[in-house]
């Protein structure tokens, strides 16, 4: 799935999701090192727990953060599969 970040410095986070289970995260721009191990951490874990850690995580002065966009994504992606 693809999500388009909104008030961060990445765009944009492709994410794979089999069976409650995040396969892969991807984020383009922003800051490559912290987002790459961001991706690492999560990846294997269930798509709830990641939303229950990273959700309102803020950067600086910003009402959001990468962390915070993926756990948007995620809820995004499990509010549209519960309405299939």
């Amino acid at each position: 799935m693809r999500y388009r970040t909104r008030g961060t410095c990445s765009s944009e986070i492709n994410f794979e999701i089999e069976d409650d289970i995040i396969k892969s995260v991807s984020f383009t721009g922003g800051c490559n090192g912290n987002l790459k191990g961001i991706s690492a951490l999560v990846t294997g874990m269930k798509v709830e727990d990641v939303i229950a850690r990273l959700d309102g995580i803020r950067c600086g002065f910003k009402n959001t953060s990468c962390p915070d966009q993926l756990s948007k994504a995620l809820k995004e992606y499990t509010d549209g599969r519960s309405k299939t």
